[in-house]
């Protein structure tokens, strides 16, 4: 107990939050309330995509962000509720590289075991908007145009078997707490996309990122030579997380992935796609104010691609996010068993509680 009273206040940076008096969204009635915090107003929306799932009208959960006496949020402020918290508080958090350390630090220990603590597994929610089998929705509903012109799966694979030595590099790096040998700065610099040609699915692009990454290899394993072994047995080690080749995507920095790769796609794919709307137009037998009216009402019916991405909810078949929600129910599981032992009405039904 006493050292993991230690651990927790050893990652502190700042005095428990003192939360503000809110008024609920819940009048006081004849069911459970469980308060979710979670590190910023971002994140509000896809943690009330989950718990959705599990509202009855005796469990109601009610998602915030620590309201305090100062500007501070974020993940310590999170962690620096642990020892504060009732029975009914659940904290949720993006899981960073925790996950991957597991139990080398005092906050990975921290985040992987302390009850009604739950994480993305993933890096951040933002890895989960950026699923690539969900990208091509993203276009539609931004652009209107269900035409298929780019495989963003088949990207995102080669994608991530290129930038992967890298990945493993930096979060070695990370690991070790030495990040001036490899900086996210660095790394944001070596995997992002500055452009993307839509010819054979992105391969010239990949191509080129290709000749970025070994660069930048070959200095790392120049300056640090001692390390490439241990890199390479790093990268063993995490494969038991469900790090492979394939989906480095899923644990690299979320807006690395969010900005400079994800929208990079889709700001060039749904350009070309809104242009070959304007060609079908065009090149119609309207003419005049007819045509003009036409092509007013398909640019009135265009959304911004970034809005888009951040309202999609098409990642629920992620095996990260099937991993977290087997985490939630388990907990769900838990309340239900502490009401049939009386601790709650017994006659509150929670027959929606677990899917």
């Amino acid at each position: 107990m006493k050292k993991r009273r230690k651990e927790r206040q050893a990652i502190r940076l700042q005095e428990p939050a003192k939360t503000v008096p809110m008024v609920s969204r819940y009048a006081n009635g004849a069911y459970r309330l469980i308060r979710v915090f979670v590190e910023g107003y971002d994140d509000v929306a896809f943690w009330r995509s989950i718990f959705d799932d599990y509202e009855t009208e005796r469990l109601k959960f009610e998602i915030s962000v620590p309201l305090r006496d100062d500007l501070a949020k974020g993940k310590k402020v999170l962690l620096a509720m642990i020892d504060e918290r009732d029975r009914d508080t659940i904290l949720c958090m993006d899981s960073d590289f925790d996950y991957l350390f597991k139990n080398f630090n005092d906050q990975s220990r921290l985040v992987n075991n302390t009850p009604r603590l739950f994480h993305t597994y993933a890096y951040a929610t933002e890895n989960f908007l950026c699923h690539p089998p969900s990208l091509h929705k993203v276009c539609v509903k931004a652009t209107k145009n269900d035409t298929l012109i780019f495989n963003f799966e088949k990207f995102m694979t080669a994608y991530s078997r290129t930038i992967y030595p890298l990945f493993l590099w930096y979060a070695y790096s990370a690991r070790r707490k030495s990040e001036k040998a490899f900086s996210l700065l660095d790394f944001r610099s070596s995997v992002r996309l500055n452009y993307l040609d839509l010819r054979d699915d992105g391969a010239e692009t990949l191509h080129w990122l290709g000749r970025q990454v070994d660069k930048r290899l070959r200095a790392l394993e120049t300056n640090h030579p001692t390390w490439i072994d241990e890199v390479a047995a790093f990268g063993r080690h995490i494969r038991q997380f469900g790090v492979e080749t394939d989906n480095v995507y899923f644990f690299m920095q979320g807006h690395t992935l969010l900005d400079n790769v994800v929208l990079i796609l889709l700001h060039t794919v749904c350009e070309r796609l809104r242009d070959m709307t304007v060609e079908r137009i065009t090149s119609g037998t309207k003419q005049g104010v007819s045509l003009k009216n036409e092509l007013s009402n398909y640019n009135n019916s265009l959304r911004n691609v970034r809005e888009v991405l951040l309202d999609n909810e098409q990642y629920k078949e992620c095996f990260l996010y099937k991993k977290l929600k087997k985490d939630i129910e388990l907990y769900i599981q838990q309340l239900i068993a502490e009401d049939e032992a009386g601790r709650r009405p017994a006659d509150a039904p929670y027959d929606r509680a677990i899917r």
